[in-house]
């Protein structure tokens, strides 16, 4: 299923996705790192990590992927799967849900609000899907201004996490 809204054109990922996703991630990474931000995804770029390409190919194979387009480029990219990552310092919900793997946009489309597209996408996939729990985990550190997004975008903080020396905040939104 595809949905346009505003200019952008979200539609269902898949594999073929895998070159786009890295180049978000890895753009991601040198603006982050201009701002000063070293410690949320590092120094390196994605693609340059083996362990990195790996995660992209399983959540673009093994989840459920979605990209937003901006006039047929890829911009920006939301991962759902049915909870939180296994390995990650999270335990599942008590109910079913959806839980936000991945949110990223390519730096050349700032400012187009492509991420608040994608997450009312999830918010739609969860509610369509008859799941009424929407959750994400996100990097907690850096003033919480990650944190302050996804409040922004109606989630509410329920736990905190350390993954190694990583601070990480879960939160959750009730889909009706």
């Amino acid at each position: 299923m595809d949905d346009t809204t505003a200019g952008v054109r979200i539609r269902p990922g898949g594999p073929a996705d895998a070159p786009a996703v890295l180049d978000m991630l890895d753009s991601a990474v040198v603006w982050m790192n201009d701002r000063g931000n070293t410690e949320q995804w590092g120094t390196r770029s994605f693609s340059e990590k083996p362990e990195r390409v790996e995660q992209v190919d399983r959540y673009l194979t093994e989840n459920l992927p979605y990209i937003a387009e901006v006039d047929g480029t890829p911009a920006a990219a939301l991962v759902l799967d049915s909870g939180p990552d296994p390995r990650a310092p999270i335990a599942p919900a008590e109910e079913p849900e959806r839980f936000v793997r991945l949110l990223v946009s390519d730096r050349r489309f700032a400012g187009q609000k492509l991420g608040s597209a994608l997450l009312a996408h999830a918010v739609e996939e969860t509610r369509r899907a008859g799941v009424r729990l929407l959750r994400v985990d996100c990097w907690a550190g850096g003033g919480g201004e990650l944190v302050a997004y996804y409040e922004r975008h109606g989630f509410t903080p329920t736990e905190t996490f350390l993954a190694g020396s990583w601070p990480g905040q879960v939160l959750a939104q009730r889909v009706d």
